[in-house]
């Protein structure tokens, strides 16, 4: 069995868009749509402050070792021909040992309806099992987040579960789907 890879690299470019690491000087982007109630509404917590989105940043500034339970790779996406960050992809290793990873993202609404959560998903998916050495990357969604669902058909995950009232935000019962992809079925 392969371990997980430690190496993580500090940008992703795509054709249109450059991940990277969060820099202090994307605050502001980042709080720009962490701080939107129809953002947080779908992770199943009140939206970010500023001093949150700093703290977050600040905290994952080096990046991430990659290699325990629970290590955060979080890139800032960012448009190649434009300044400032429209979103952010998330990868965590979830188990070490199974080489398990959860994948997420969150854009601007601004952006939505362009492809970028797609492309920057994809980039980051392949990283997950061309470099870092992740056997199954999954995702978990709010079923009512339509524009996720579509973010994973498009990747090719395939839906395993779909979890009922298993979360409660706030005084709503949510439902979540779990998407899921294995090393061997991706397609670089």
């Amino acid at each position: 069995m392969t371990a997980v890879s430690q190496y993580v690299p500090e940008t992703i470019a795509t054709e249109r868009l450059v991940l990277r690491l969060f820099a202090p000087g994307d605050i502001d982007d980042r709080y720009s749509y962490q701080s939107l109630p129809e953002v947080a509404h779908y992770l199943y917590r009140p939206p970010l402050t500023r001093e949150g989105c700093a703290e977050s940043i600040a905290a994952r500034a080096d990046g991430t070792a990659w290699q325990a339970d629970g290590d955060v790779l979080l890139l800032a996406v960012c448009r190649a021909d434009e300044p400032g960050v429209v979103g952010e992809v998330v990868l965590t290793l979830k188990s070490a040992h199974a080489r398990q990873a959860e994948i997420g993202w969150i854009f601007n609404p601004r952006c939505a309806g362009r492809g970028y959560a797609t492309e920057a998903a994809r980039a980051l998916v392949s990283l997950a099992f061309n470099q870092l050495g992740v056997h199954r990357v999954f995702a978990r969604l709010d079923v009512l987040n339509t524009a996720s669902v579509r973010v994973c058909e498009r990747l090719g995950m395939r839906r395993e579960a779909h979890l009922v009232d298993n979360d409660l935000d706030g005084d709503r019962w949510g439902s979540e789907y779990v998407y899921a992809m294995l090393a061997s079925e991706w397609k670089s």
